[in-house]
């Protein structure tokens, strides 16, 4: 029997990137996937590729309203969730001087405020045994220029991890985060950087990049596969780095 047969699993930022790699391994082991994004032809786009096991709803986790459609519509389909992967986010690398109050806002709006709700408006639905994991970033760990708002942002994902990982204890509810180091997804490219931030920060990031090569989304969503999957049943409030040795070595 697979590993995710006749389990339903909800995946936030799911259109692109790590999300749909996570998707494909999941629909792979008999998983109903549903996908939550702001952008309706790339979850159009994911859908027709997963086939009928994909359910797909567009929103932002910023809006609480789009959180409460989200969940009410999970459950008029599959009745309860299995697994959640908050993955939702956004990147912007931004110097201290020039970093003002709306990039503060934005940042903050979708990795952290996005990521609590989307938790919270989520647990009604969360059956026992349930997963979460959630996405963090090496940036939160290596202290790299122009990184302070939106690593701030990832050690905060962190932290609002472990605290829940305790809360849901009680529940029989798992909570992990996955740390991935630069990775090649859509984000990069959506990513703000101008010309000045990439020649501070790009010879910072390469000189760490241990392996020599960016990750592949596949690669980040195999152990995000593996922390939502009974193989990892005795794992709550642990961060797994998948970053090539830049936080580690």
């Amino acid at each position: 029997m697979k590993r995710f047969e006749n389990k339903t699993v909800v995946i936030t930022g799911g259109s692109t990137g790590i999300g749909l790699a996570v998707a494909r391994q999941l629909v792979a082991e008999g998983a109903n996937v549903v996908l939550f994004a702001r952008g309706q032809a790339e979850l159009d786009l994911a859908a027709d590729e997963l086939g009928q096991r994909c359910m797909t709803v567009r929103g932002d986790v910023t809006r609480q309203a789009d959180l409460g459609s989200l969940f009410q519509a999970v459950e008029r389909a599959h009745g309860g969730i299995d697994g959640l992967f908050v993955n939702a986010g956004i990147a912007e690398f931004v110097g201290l001087a020039d970093a003002d109050e709306a990039h503060f806002d934005r940042i903050f709006g979708t990795n952290v405020r996005g990521a609590f709700f989307t938790i919270r408006t989520a647990v009604p639905s969360l059956r026992s045994g349930a997963s979460i994991v959630l996405t963090s970033s090496v940036a939160a760990d290596i202290g790299a220029p122009c990184c302070g708002v939106y690593a701030a942002s990832k050690g905060a994902v962190v932290a609002l991890a472990r605290c829940v990982a305790a809360e849901l204890l009680e529940r029989d509810v798992r909570v992990n985060v996955v740390s991935p180091g630069p990775t090649a997804t859509p984000i990069l490219a959506k990513s703000a950087v101008d010309e000045a931030t990439q020649n501070r920060l790009g010879p910072f990031v390469a000189q760490r990049m241990r392996m020599g090569r960016l990750g592949d989304a596949a690669e980040v969503g195999a152990a995000v596969t593996f922390l939502l999957s009974p193989q990892a049943s005795f794992i709550t409030g642990q961060c797994l780095a998948v970053d090539g040795g830049m936080s580690g070595l």
